[in-house]
């Protein structure tokens, strides 16, 4: 019987798992890893992602999970390859994104403890606080259980990250190929996610369906849990307001009747009027205001029930009235049941116009700012102009710090799975490698990239990876000439004594015409049509250098709010 070294083990148990992309940066201990990909993987549809930089890849594998629903894998190896995945991983462990994080480590008997060897790292202890579990696989027998191990616990409960740390003598020796016992996803980890208990699903139905003014609030857990079907339905029986965490955007058109745009002034009027809420797949942080009033009722008469995966999630910021403990999409599935029993389908809230009214009145204001003729050209105008001429399936990717907030406003999204931020970690550099890995994951949607020069430069070597791997996207970089956010805030805070924020005018377009892409900077507002036009008709990735002012992009309106969120009890004396 033939021998098989660990590399190829560990493929055959990706194999199984169906994984389609393994994205990463090659190194010597990954070998045997790396050519069973070659000689087996690829027979089965698997294919490497060569990356320039570690964050990158696992920000890909990151964007692939979240657009597919499928796991996500990225690989480093041992010391500078491990530690360079670690900002990659982070945001994909604050956004509960399922991936298997695979490092090479020395060989077992140079390691833990490390005794002096050349690139040595406890990567074991270093991605412990930013995945659900991990493990140092110290031998071939276990190869197969400790990766169903971890898949299981990265798809199980609150999905996240999951890492596995390969000594290099496990993954270059080997053993008799009768030894290796790989199964199936069905033979060892639970098809069917857990529902709430009935009694206390019944308990919230009779809640909602007896409220004057019902609400229900959409985090990532509806995305995570594919239960954004299941809200609507709800929503639509019971005529409740809905509205979204920034990280749960798309769980609900944006347009639709019921939708009022997050933390906009509408939606926390709504969610304080409310006399009973539904809090779903959200554990309601800083950018929920922490579920507390003004911008939510008073706990004490506005009721709430909560509905998560995560025992841990449950009134983590906000008592709750009844608390159900399941997967979103069942639990909801068996909400829907037992409200229908209660009667015939509800009005829309009587408060619904009022709300709508509200949110077109705060909108008017950036509409008008999205019509400015300026030069350089005002944010808003970008913002508006891309998300007019991509349609609503279009998949949206968001890097940098006021870019976000700019975004907020304009750039609706409408369906599920579309919207790609690192909404919890706030992480920037993030933007391109998601666009990359979320056009993988989804080859046949548009996929746009609105970034500012500051967060896009920390990954544009990635540009070349989409070149060499054939990634038609488009990347919107608005570029200002500095931290945005960071002077934004110098500005307002410190009169204007600036520091560590500025930068030097990067030819972004040249820049990606030199790895192999189309490039085209735009200074007129009114060309900016033009030229995402040119970019989508070209047989190239596209990138447009926007030149934007400098000026309108340091003050978004929320500036001072979210510092007011993030800087809260800070006080410094006078200067």
């Amino acid at each position: 019987m033939a021998q098989i070294s660990g590399g190829e083990l560990l493929v055959r148990c990706l194999i199984k798992e169906n994984v389609r992309y393994i994205f990463g940066v090659p190194g010597g201990q990954l070998l045997t890893f790396l050519d069973a990909i070659k000689r087996v993987g690829e027979k089965h549809g698997m294919k490497f992602v060569n990356c320039r930089h570690e964050q990158a890849a696992a920000s890909m594998a990151d964007a692939y999970a979240r657009v597919s629903g499928e796991i996500g894998v990225c690989v480093g190896t041992i010391g500078p390859g491990g530690a360079d995945l670690v900002p990659g991983v982070y945001p994909a462990f604050a956004d509960s994104v399922p991936m298997l994080v695979i490092t090479a480590q020395n060989q077992t008997w140079k390691s833990y403890p490390d005794h002096g060897s050349m690139q040595a790292l406890d990567q074991y202890h270093l991605f412990k606080p930013i995945t659900k579990w991990n493990a140092v696989v110290s031998h071939w027998e276990r190869i197969p259980e400790l990766v169903q191990r971890a898949i299981r616990i990265a798809l199980s409960g609150r999905p996240g990250p999951v890492h596995l740390d390969f000594p290099s003598d496990v993954l270059y020796n080997g053993q008799e190929e009768s030894f290796a016992k790989v199964y199936g996803p069905e033979r060892y980890r639970p098809m069917k996610p857990p529902v709430g208990h009935p009694e206390l699903v019944e308990k919230a139905a009779e809640m909602l369906y007896n409220a004057e003014r019902p609400l229900i609030h959409a985090g990532t857990g509806v995305l995570r849990a594919k239960a954004w079907n299941e809200l609507r339905e709800l929503a639509e029986y019971l005529g409740a307001v809905v509205t979204t965490t920034m990280g749960g955007r798309g769980a609900i058109p944006e347009d639709h009747p019921l939708c009022i745009l997050p933390a906009s002034p509408a939606a926390i009027t709504a969610q304080n009027e409310a006399d009973v809420i539904l809090v779903v797949g959200s554990k309601m942080g800083d950018l929920d205001f922490w579920g507390k009033p003004p911008a939510w009722g008073d706990p004490e008469q506005q009721k709430t029930i909560q509905i998560d995966i995560d025992p841990e999630m449950i009134a983590l910021n906000r008592p709750v009235d009844v608390a159900i403990v399941g997967d979103a999409k069942e639990t909801l599935k068996a909400l829907i049941e037992a409200v229908k029993k209660k009667g015939e389908k509800r009005e829309p809230v009587d408060r619904l116009k009022e709300y709508r009214k509200m949110q077109q009145d705060w909108l008017e204001g950036f509409l008008k700012l999205a019509e400015s003729g300026e030069k350089p050209i005002h944010p808003l105008r970008v913002i508006k102009e891309v998300r007019e001429f991509y349609p609503r399936n279009a998949i949206s990717c968001v890097d940098g710090g006021n870019t976000a907030v700019w975004a907020s406003y304009l750039n609706r999204i409408y369906e599920p799975n579309t919207f790609l931020w690192a909404a919890d970690s706030g992480h920037l550099g993030t933007g391109l490698p998601y666009a990359i890995g979320a056009k993988l994951a989804n080859p046949d949607r548009p996929v746009y990239l609105i970034a500012r020069d500051g967060a896009f430069g920390l990954t544009m070597e990635e540009l070349e990876t989409a070149s060499r791997e054939g990634v038609k996207i488009t990347a919107v970089v608005m570029n200002d000439g500095c931290w945005g956010m960071i002077k934004g805030s110098q500005k307002a805070a410190f009169g204007g004594r600036f520091i560590g924020v500025d930068f030097k005018d990067v030819r972004y377009d040249k820049v990606a015409e030199s790895m192999g892409w189309y490039g085209q900077r735009v200074e007129e507002p009114e060309d900016i049509a033009t030229a995402l036009d040119k970019a989508e008709s070209s047989d190239k990735p596209a990138l447009l250098d926007v030149k934007i002012s400098q000026e309108a992009n340091l003050s978004p309106p929320d500036l001072i709010t979210l510092s007011i969120v993030w800087l809260e009890g800070c006080n410094p004396p006078p200067v």
